[in-house]
């Protein structure tokens, strides 16, 4: 079933963290087996924020043997930042499998984060200048008070709360999914697609990587391959219309952009507020009347419908 929620503000910043977990956990009914978030920071020129992961549950239940296996991931980790010439200017763990790299870094990112996964068991979360994406097992409020999110200043965010249906379980499956090597996009997606295997075949012949099994990995993948040959992000969203296939809802976020998309069948529920500074969007309005609980008025978007907002 599965529950997807964004807002944007315009022109100013506003505590993102703490309105998407409210909107979030106003879903929590629709996916209780994870929950993720993709938020927009101010970005400080020069300064790029790696969020990643360096272990899933199964690693963790070697118990002290983890600890090693972390130790010497995370070590690799430094090691390729060093080779590249990047500067750690800050590293935080929000957990023993999850860390915050801020890094100084003019050279090419998109080898850069290739060369950091080269090593067994890390995955890039996100790496950005504004954004920085979170996921992790459990609701809203756990992710959100092991994360540190609930004061996150930013201008805009998406969010999804996780119902397993066809693939795991695990961090690697959860959402959003970040448009690897695309600098500060992210995707959240309801529904299923169909053409998933061929698509994604499609695409590694590419080159393009795939860290899970989850289809919904796909449309950020696709994302991002528009957007690194030219296509804009509203032209990127109307082509997936018609070459994807399935029922799907889904947003795409950018460093200044909030975008979505409804399939032909609009089976997928997106209810939509939209005012002069915010827009609010989610598989269900309770979740909007969470961060807005006065009266409003609400739009439920057609069938092919795409727009795209900016901060």
């Amino acid at each position: 079933m599965c529950g997807i929620a964004g807002l944007i503000h315009k022109g100013k910043s506003s505590n993102v963290g703490g309105e998407m977990t409210a909107m979030l956990q106003a879903l929590k009914h629709r996916g209780p087996d994870s929950t993720g978030y993709a938020v927009y920071g101010a970005p400080v020129e020069g300064d790029y924020v790696m969020r990643l992961k360096v272990a899933e549950a199964d690693d963790m239940a070697r118990g002290r043997g983890a600890h090693k296996l972390i130790e010497g991931r995370v070590a690799a980790v430094d090691e390729i930042l060093a080779e590249h010439g990047a500067e750690v200017k800050s590293k935080e763990s929000a957990t023993e499998y999850a860390l915050r790299y801020v890094i100084s870094h003019a050279g090419d990112t998109a080898k850069l984060a290739a060369h950091i996964e080269e090593t067994g068991g890390v995955e890039i979360l996100s790496l950005g200048n504004g954004l920085e994406l979170i996921k992790d097992l459990g609701d809203a409020a756990d992710v959100a008070g092991l994360y540190g999110l609930n004061e996150f200043q930013g201008t805009h965010g998406i969010g999804h709360t996780r119902m397993a249906t066809e693939s795991d379980v695990d961090i690697r499956s959860a959402h959003p999914y970040w448009a690897f090597p695309y600098n500060d996009v992210s995707v959240v997606h309801n529904g299923q697609i169909t053409n998933y295997w061929n698509m994604r075949r499609q695409m590694e012949r590419g080159g393009h990587r795939f860290m899970s099994d989850c289809d919904s990995e796909l449309l950020a993948v696709y994302t991002a391959h528009n957007l690194a040959n030219g296509v804009e992000l509203e032209d990127s969203l109307r082509r997936s219309i018609e070459e994807i296939d399935g029922v799907f809802t889904y947003l795409v976020a950018t460093k200044d952009q909030l975008g979505m998309a409804k399939d032909t069948m609009a089976a997928k529920p997106l209810v939509l507020y939209e005012s002069d500074d915010m827009i609010a969007m989610a598989s269900e309005e309770v979740a909007i009347r969470a961060i807005l609980p006065q009266e409003i008025d609400t739009t439920d978007p057609y069938d092919e419908e795409v727009r795209v907002w900016r901060a």
